[in-house]
């Protein structure tokens, strides 16, 4: 019934935008903490930008200053804001959440691929 699904990847030059959304579904379900993580090839998954129900947010050294995450709570939707891209944020990036409302819970998105040219 809980799904994650994100959206707003593509190809981009280095230095250009994306923003990505994610979007909750499921009527008894309410994301608590909300996460972006990437995965490239070869490399284990990391956590990019968080953001809890109260609007706190972290941001991995690597995108602080180009990268902003957003929510909204009534749309169960979030958002990461990539701007000043450079082809190391090239990867899938993955949203995740966990559950207010069950403890111990947690789901994950499918991935949406975002490339950087060179």
């Amino acid at each position: 019934q809980v799904q994650l699904v994100e959206s707003g990847g593509g190809l981009v030059q280095a230095g250009g935008s994306l923003t990505l959304s994610c979007v909750a579904s499921g009527s008894i379900f309410s994301p608590n903490t909300m996460n972006w993580y990437r995965q490239v090839p070869g490399k284990q998954r990391e956590l990019v930008a968080s953001i809890t129900r109260g609007g706190n947010t972290n941001y991995a050294d690597s995108v602080k200053g180009r990268f902003t995450i957003s929510r909204d709570i009534a749309k169960k939707t979030a958002y990461l804001q990539m701007n000043s891209l450079k082809p190391e944020d090239t990867g899938v990036y993955y949203c995740n959440a966990d559950s207010l409302l069950r403890a111990g819970r947690e789901y994950w998105g499918q991935g949406t691929q975002v490339t950087v040219s060179s």
